[in-house]
């Protein structure tokens, strides 16, 4: 069983408009279906479920999205769920900063599931904040060049401090077939599975398929096993 399954969120607004709704019933609808989501993997034994809520090439969304999201975390404190968000908080509203924060410290002593969400999050910001940090030390004498490898520069990335940093498992919801800049250091050898229905669509049966497929894998990490 995957330790950290690592999913793209995706169809929320193609659901809500193939149906002829507003966008916000589609954000609503997705909200929902994370939920049940984390109970799922939770019961299935996944200790770390990250899911890519913005990019930061999408930030400038519906309210309605951002609300349903932090709704959903004040939810999770509440039945042992620990809450992370990962990507360029500085430069969100104030308002949702301090929101971001308050969850995040109410729910730092929950030993259940830990749920992360990348937030004005992008994989080449990431890499490119770790490079500057570390440049930064470098100047500053803390390291030298020669002391620069991967488990350095793995200490400096946005994923630093979670018990399993680096995803086993990606799903990928929409039936599209890209990463989409997401955690592109930290999915080098994550096994990948798409699922062609919208976000809101998915359930139960589509977690079980994906654990399956990720159980009958073999996973080399780049070497043999033949």
């Amino acid at each position: 069983m995957p330790k950290h399954v690592a999913v793209i969120m995706d169809g929320n607004r193609r659901w809500a408009k193939n149906r002829g709704l507003p966008v916000k019933q589609g954000h609503k609808a997705g909200g929902q279906v994370l939920k049940q989501l984390a109970t799922y993997f939770k019961n299935y034994g996944v200790k770390v479920l990250t899911v890519f809520a913005f990019s930061t090439e999408n930030w400038f969304r519906p309210k309605e999205e951002v609300d349903s999201l932090m709704k959903l975390f004040e939810e999770g404190t509440e039945n042992d769920v620990r809450i992370s968000i990962m990507g360029n908080i500085s430069s969100l509203p104030k308002s949702l900063r301090n929101r971001i924060y308050s969850v995040q410290k109410r729910s730092e002593a929950n030993k259940g599931l830990h749920l992360v969400t990348a937030l004005n999050y992008s994989g080449r910001y990431d890499i490119t904040e770790a490079t500057k940090k570390i440049a930064g030390k470098v100047k500053d004498g803390i390291f030298q060049v020669k002391d620069i490898d991967e488990a350095l520069f793995e200490q400096h990335l946005a994923t630093h401090g979670i018990e399993f940093p680096n995803p086993d498992l990606l799903i990928r919801t929409s039936g599209e077939l890209r990463v989409s800049n997401f955690m592109l250091w930290q999915l080098a050898y994550t096994e990948l599975f798409f699922v062609d229905k919208l976000f809101p669509d998915i359930d139960e049966a589509d977690i079980v398929e994906a654990l399956t497929a990720f159980q009958r894998r073999q996973r080399r990490y780049g070497g043999h096993k033949y």
